[in-house]
């Protein structure tokens, strides 16, 4: 065989091997123009002056600024205590759900579910009806006798809209990692004679850490680009770094200076994942274990293991006590458990309960939030459905949420099959460039879409709103339906295959049907995120354009009555109707 047969036949089989993969092309092309470049040249503009000159001014004045630092100083600390906050309460809440029965376990996730779904402005306004001077808590504080408490605008009330924000996704991202412990190693270790508590700290804590760090990175670099909570449940010692970019674009259009600032989030955002993608490998945020990162992984130090020991037979002191006391270790773990689902239902209170407390008030006479409700009147949901306004950014927002979702399981379902089903080079790099937009700060992306849109004239434009939503929603949807294909059965496949079926026949009759629950799934979460989305609904729609959660956000920002409460409980209704049915489609899967 001649060189030039050798070579033809190498090229061809080299075709074959990557034609495969031209799925995953479009995704990725997308993610690259429309997110990858815009925040680029955004952040460029910092090293600019207004006429065009390079410079350093723009990072100088924020170091120089003592003003700047102390925002500096309050979005760390924030985002750090944030972190703190929520993967300690949520890692319990996640172990219960973890440790019970299936239809238990459904139950709990229901209820997790319930504020990770709801619109974050509609949270934010049931605890302003919780917090507030004359609100549920101080109100029946007063009935007691005690004097009401400065509960609202301060960083008790940020801290508290942030947990209950982001408490929810630290509890998924723990449970994805728990659900897959082998209990085997932990009975292992019982049967060896190591107490319950050595048990947990040495063997279960140790394998649920992945979870632990992968929460903690994505609440820490969510939060730190939050401003929803600090604007409205915060006061003025409370501002955060994004509420200063906000500010410079909108009220002083300091493009350049905006970019700095943005440059500096993005900076810490980055260091932040790339420390997380050396040591656990950005593949754990989609709950696969990469191979690589398997071989190099670092057997534990001694330190680790000893401060593990230490831990485990502190926590059996209190427990060998409890042991002699109720002189029975099956009773002493019913009571262990019992105070679990104590916690438990505390901590599911905390993040489904708040947003009802909305209904009441909804249908109250009172011109202000306030509490408790005073006589009954539909006045509020008539102003809703009597305003054009609201009808306007309502059937807007719902059909930029169908198109977002649309698009986005166009994008992500091929790219999903890419990923799991075929060998692709430099697959950490291209799932880590699709995971992007869902862990740095939002407000970036949005400035930088607006950026780009401003000069190509997208700005207030339906395709605008579209793209943009879906850069946020596509990562959810490759990582649900690559989660989803991980789980499918390739032997069906294959079998149809052997009986003579063509793959379009084999995935149009097979493995469709059996996607159906996850691709329903994964569209209805795009669709909901695209609806809640803020950052692209202040940035990139206009006067004449305005979306639901941008017209809630201008009303909450200088007025509050309970029209607004009427709105958000019609968003609970239909919430709650989302979550019904991807409940429903879960259980249909699971019977499958």
């Amino acid at each position: 065989m001649t060189t030039s047969t050798l070579t033809l036949s190498r090229n061809r089989r080299r075709k074959q091997a990557t034609l495969p993969q031209w799925p995953l092309v479009p995704a990725v092309a997308f993610i690259v123009v429309l997110f990858v470049i815009p925040v680029s040249q955004l952040l460029f503009l910092g090293f600019y002056d207004n006429r065009g000159y390079f410079t350093f001014a723009n990072y100088l004045r924020i170091f120089e600024d003592s003003s700047y630092l102390n925002v500096l100083i309050n979005t760390f600390s924030y985002a750090t205590w944030t972190t703190l906050f929520c993967v300690a309460l949520a890692y319990p809440i996640a172990y219960l759900i973890a440790t019970s029965s299936p239809v238990w376990r459904s139950s709990i996730l229901i209820w997790v579910l319930v504020p990770l779904w709801t619109s974050f402005l509609v949270r934010v306004l049931a605890w302003m009806v919780i917090l507030g001077r004359k609100g549920v808590i101080n109100y029946y504080l007063t009935k007691l006798g005690f004097p009401s408490l400065d509960l609202l605008y301060n960083f008790l009330g940020v801290m508290v809209g942030s947990i209950h924000a982001l408490m929810p996704i630290a509890v998924l991202m723990m449970l994805s990692v728990m659900l897959n412990i082998d209990n085997n190693l932990v009975r292992a270790a019982s049967t060896l004679g190591a107490p319950s508590s050595v048990v947990f700290w040495r063997v279960y804590f140790p394998l649920s850490l992945p979870g632990v760090i992968s929460s903690a990175l994505m609440v820490y670099v969510t939060s730190l680009g939050f401003f929803i909570a600090p604007q409205l449940l915060g006061g003025p010692s409370d501002i955060m770094l994004a509420q200063v970019i906000i500010v410079q674009l909108e009220q002083t259009l300091n493009w350049n200076f905006a970019a700095a600032l943005s440059m500096i989030l993005l900076i810490v955002t980055m260091l932040i994942i790339f420390l997380f993608n050396k040591v656990f490998g950005l593949s754990v945020l989609t709950g696969e274990a990469s191979k690589a990162n398997l071989k190099t992984q670092r057997k534990p130090s001694l330190l680790s293991i000893r401060i593990l020991n230490s831990i485990g037979w502190t926590f059996n002191v209190p427990s060998q006590y409890a042991r002699s006391i109720f002189k029975h270790k099956r009773r002493k773990d019913r009571n262990r458990r019992a105070l679990l689902k104590i916690f438990g239902v505390l901590a599911v209170l905390f993040l489904a309960a708040p947003t009802f407390f909305l209904i009441p008030v909804s249908f109250s006479e009172n011109r202000f939030l306030a509490w408790p409700p005073t006589s009954f009147t539909w006045q509020w949901y008539e102003a809703y459905f009597d305003s054009p306004i609201w009808r306007d950014a309502t059937i807007r927002s719902l059909w930029v949420g169908f198109a977002t979702a649309c698009l986005s399981m166009i994008l992500g379902v091929p790219a999903a099959f890419v990923l799991v089903r075929q060998h692709v080079p430099w697959k950490a790099v291209i799932v880590g460039t699709m995971l992007l937009p869902m862990v740095l700060p939002h407000i970036i992306i949005a400035v930088g879409l607006f950026y780009l849109y401003s000069n190509i004239g997208l700005v207030g434009t339906s395709i605008g709103l579209i793209i943009g939503n879906a850069i946020f929603s596509l990562p959810y949807v490759v990582i649900t339906m690559m989660t989803v294909l991980k789980n499918y059965d390739m032997r069906l496949d294959l079998a149809s295959w052997t009986l003579g079926a063509t793959k379009i026949v084999t995935f149009r009759r097979i493995t469709l049907p059996l996607l159906k629950a996850g691709c329903v799934t994964a569209f209805l979460f795009s669709f909901v995120k695209a609806v809640d989305e803020l950052s692209i609904a202040l940035f990139v729609a206009d006067a004449k354009s305005t979306l639901l959660p941008k017209q809630l956000w201008q009303e909450i920002s200088y007025k509050i009555d309970p029209s607004l409460a009427a709105i958000s409980t019609l968003i609970l209704i239909f919430v709650a109707g989302t979550i019904m049915i991807v409940q429903a489609l879960s259980a249909i899967r699971a019977r499958v």
